[in-house]
């Protein structure tokens, strides 16, 4: 039987303890999954067996996102498992830091913290190696869930990655049952790792498994492609035809550099990318996720105005923007000021 240690008063130290509860939990964005250790080569455009050295950081999608949200000054949270390991007490520390509410932690004993080394690309695009055999986050069970915090949410957050074994995925249908009964909006970024799934057939029936309970559904080119059967992600009529669904409020679908497309019931379109420099893009899809999501647990009546979710969705692609100017995901992440200060709003 797996040993849990759920984070008390006892824990490893005092920064490791559960924060407050959210001040602001009318706009709270609970984001669930993994959080991990990405290293990171401290040179670009080689393979990881020719980096000198990595740089530890930070990472796991849900956990960036949640990160992110606070930084941009949003009310946010985490649930998930981490190790009962240096790695994993350093996470949820870093959570703590971030101002992120990690009271949905738990930690476990028999499996460790998850690592995923990460090569950069001379492109700075990137080819993951991880580490899961299994990794803590994959052993979250569904009685280990923070109910109380699940029904706070105003929009609840999640990807496909918890969906690959149990008992996670187990956890996951249940949170999402949880925080749909409690009224919140479904936040979905598949964010597709082909690497950790059984085959390219098991990932694209996992993605799919959950796709029509999301209200708001973010996803990349690629993605698009991979989850249509190699159809061209710049046809919308591709997307609208087979992505799109009846319970969608907004499927917006990631473009990189050139920045975002968006589709609603009422009205689609496209919101120029913000040009930079890049660096390393880990991170900035999930940057992405953050900025529109911060926007929208402040005022959802954005999804029915047209002109206020383009200059949210501009905001989202300088969250982008300003992520890849530096390497790693959290270490990365915006500011407010940082985002406004790119978009020119605000005095260099």
């Amino acid at each position: 039987m797996c040993g849990v240690l759920i984070i008390s008063g006892d824990s490893k130290d005092q920064a490791s303890k559960p924060n407050e509860e959210p001040k602001d939990n009318v706009s709270l964005v609970v984001c669930f999954g993994e959080m991990l250790i990405d290293f990171v080569p401290t040179i670009g455009g080689i393979s990881l067996a020719e980096a000198p050295a990595f740089k530890k950081a930070p990472g796991g999608a849900p956990a960036n996102v949640a990160v992110c949200i606070s930084r941009l000054g949003g009310s946010s949270a985490f649930i998930g498992k981490l190790g009962d390991d240096d790695f994993g007490y350093m996470l949820a520390d870093i959570l703590k830091q971030n101002n992120v509410n990690n009271s949905g932690v738990r930690f476990e004993r028999s499996a460790r913290t998850a690592l995923a080394f990460v090569t950069l690309r001379a492109d700075g695009e990137r080819e993951f190696l991880f580490f899961r055999h299994p990794s803590a986050d994959m052993l979250l069970h569904e009685s280990e869930l923070h109910i109380d915090l699940l029904k706070q949410a105003r929009i609840f957050h999640y990807g496909s990655i918890s969906l690959i074994a149990e008992p996670c995925k187990s956890a996951h249908l249940a949170a999402m049952r949880i925080a749909k009964n409690s009224g919140s909006i479904l936040s979905y970024d598949p964010n597709l790792r082909l690497a950790l799934w059984p085959s390219p057939e098991a990932a694209r029936e996992g993605i799919m498994s959950i796709w029509e309970q999301a209200d708001v559904v973010k996803i990349s080119e690629e993605e698009i492609a991979f989850l249509t059967g190699g159809d061209d992600p710049n046809d919308d009529n591709v997307v609208l035809k087979k992505l799109f669904h009846p319970n969608l409020k907004l499927l917006v679908v990631t473009e990189g550099p050139e920045g975002c497309r968006y589709y609603t019931k009422e009205f689609k379109g496209r919101v120029a990318g913000v040009k930079v420099k890049p660096v390393d893009t880990t991170g900035a899809g999930d940057a992405f996720v953050g900025g529109i999501l911060r926007s929208l647990a402040s005022d959802l009546s954005l999804l029915k105005d047209e002109m206020r979710l383009r200059e949210a969705l501009l905001f989202a692609n300088a969250c982008g923007a300003v992520t890849v100017t530096e390497r790693g995901a959290i270490p990365a992440l915006p500011t407010k000021e940082a985002v406004l200060k790119l978009l020119g709003k605000v005095p260099a």
